[in-house]
Parts: structure tokens; C-alpha cells; sequence
């Protein structure tokens, strides 16, 4: 299946994206491609993604053939191809110090969690370490408890992601993580379970953001990074995040929170693609 967009759209933001955070098992990556494994409507399967010179190829394993258009749709939102770059970054650029990053890295996009409840997870376990670090951990949970794909292909995902339920079952001994941020974990899943706490935001993302707060352990800026990085939200600010106030666009000192939320209210609509780009100019800093 080939996958259209508006120009431009730039597959190295998304390899580089992926190769930081790749999750072994679940993920494959390769210069020109990604891949994954997927719990689907009660299926299991995988897909690949393929960037050529000018097109976006979608395959999908022989288990998936019938849901093809539901995957098309979450690998749209995935690679946030619906998007218009250029409309985005007409709206930013009416902010002098944003307009230097949009001429420096043309047409960014936001890239997306396939699934909410795996992008929720990641999050909690991100929360205070590095990336790589997240990663390892988020990696010894799949090894311990991901499900092996029936239908793996070569050189591609070999297990699935764990289910909320798997998650919650687990006291998680030795996963490396201090022990109320494994109850925190345990919590989300046990609420995604049993219905408690459904990941959506069809009421709206600040419904979204006060239910998470109210399990313990969930801040704000949990709350605000799984809105943006789970469901595409392109309001969604987390606005106390060190990648944001530390931008080398604010000078050594950085930002307050205060003053970064203040600022930020010129961005709207399209406040998470400025995070997009302060993110960008902070790992080039870095």
C-alpha cells in the first residue's frame, strides 16, 4: 500500500527518532525502513514501513491483510502524514525567535506512538532517567513478559508488547526501577485492564490529562507527554520539560516554566510542533 503526504516530509526526523528509542524486540529499524509488531482488534501481526526517493510503502504480515485501512490509519498518525507543514510553520513563524528554527529545520513533523498504552508506559518508566536508559528498562519487560510473535518475519519484530494485564499480574522484581515508580506502572496498568482508566482523548485532552494526574505517581508533565507523544495532540505542551526550558533558543540561562507557558500561548494552535523544534535545537545542543 503506498502512503501519500503533504511535501515536505523528512524520513531521516523519523529514523533519527527511532534509532534513539527503538525498543529490541518490538521494533526493527533499518536505514531506509521501520517495523514492528501490533496487537490489532484481538490480532496480532506486524508492519513495515518503507521510505523511498518520493513514496511511502506500507506492508503488512499475511495475519494483518484485514486490517490493512486501520493500519494505514495509525501509521498516518504514526508518521504524521496528514499533517501540513507548511500552513504549521506559517502560524509558528509569527513568533521572531520560533521563525530561526523553522529556516533551520524545514518541515518537522510529530511523530506518534503506535499504540497509547505501550507510549503511557514507556513515559512512566522515562520518567527522571535518560533515554537509553528507559530504553534497557522498557526492554527487560518485554523480554519478561512481551509474547512472541507466531508470525515473525526475517530480520524484523520478534515479540509483542505486553499487555495491560500481563503488566499488572507482574510485582516486576529487578526490572531497575525504583519501587514506587514499578507501583505507578503496575497502577496504570491494572487501571487500563480492567476499564478503570480507558487512554483516549474523545473527551477531550484535558480529560485525558486529569485522569492520568489522578493516579499516584502521575504529574503533569507525565500527563502532557502522553497526550502529545500517544495520541498526535498537536496542543499538547508538557511545558515543565527539561528539553524544552534548556532549548539553546532561550540562551544559557533556559526558561522558566512560568515564562515558557506564557510564551507558549502564542503557538496555538500547534503548540506540541514548537515543542517539536525546541526538542531538535536542544539534541544538536546536546
Amino acid at each position: 500500500m503506498r502512503l501519500d503526504y503533504f511535501e515536505p516530509w523528512n524520513w531521516q526526523q523519523f529514523q533519527r527518532h527511532f534509532a534513539l528509542r527503538r525498543l529490541p524486540g518490538v521494533e526493527h529499524l533499518t536505514a531506509d525502513s521501520y517495523s514492528r509488531s501490533f496487537r490489532l482488534d484481538g490480532c496480532t501481526g506486524w508492519f513495515r514501513l518503507t521510505a523511498a526517493s518520493s513514496s511511502l510503502t506500507l506492508d503488512v504480515s499475511p495475519s494483518a491483510k484485514d486490517l490493512e485501512s486501520q493500519l494505514a490509519a495509525r501509521v498516518r498518525r504514526m508518521f504524521d502524514l496528514d499533517s501540513d507543514p507548511a500552513a504549521i510553520a506559517h502560524h509558528l513563524a509569527q513568533d521572531p525567535l520560533l521563525h530561526t528554527l523553522l529556516r533551520r529545520y524545514p518541515g518537522l513533523r510529530l511523530p506518534v506512538a503506535f499504540d497509547p498504552f505501550e507510549q503511557a508506559v514507556r513515559t512512566i518508566i522515562g520518567q527522571q532517567v535518560t533515554v537509553k536508559a528507559a530504553v534497557t528498562i522498557a526492554g527487560r519487560l518485554v523480554e519478561r513478559l512481551g509474547e512472541l510473535l507466531s508470525d515473525a518475519p526475517v530480520d524484523g519484530p520478534l515479540r509483542l508488547f505486553p499487555t495491560p494485564q500481563a503488566i499488572a499480574d507482574d510485582p516486576l522484581p529487578g526490572i531497575g526501577m525504583p519501587g514506587k515508580r514499578v507501583d505507578t506502572l503496575r497502577r496504570l496498568a491494572s487501571a487500563v485492564a480492567d476499564g478503570t482508566l480507558e487512554l483516549t482523548t474523545a473527551d477531550g485532552i484535558e480529560t485525558l490529562i486529569d485522569r492520568l494526574c489522578a493516579l499516584p505517581g502521575i504529574g503533569r508533565w507525565t500527563a502532557e507527554y502522553i497526550a502529545l507523544r500517544a495520541f498526535g495532540e498537536p496542543d499538547a505542551f508538557p511545558t515543565a520539560d527539561l528539553g524544552l526550558l534548556k532549548s539553546p533558543l532561550w540562551g544559557a540561562e533556559g526558561i522558566s516554566a512560568r515564562e515558557l507557558q506564557k510564551r507558549a500561548e502564542l503557538w496555538r494552535p500547534w503548540r506540541a510542533y514548537a515543542a517539536v523544534y525546541l526538542w531538535q535545537s536542544y539534541a544538536d545542543e546536546d
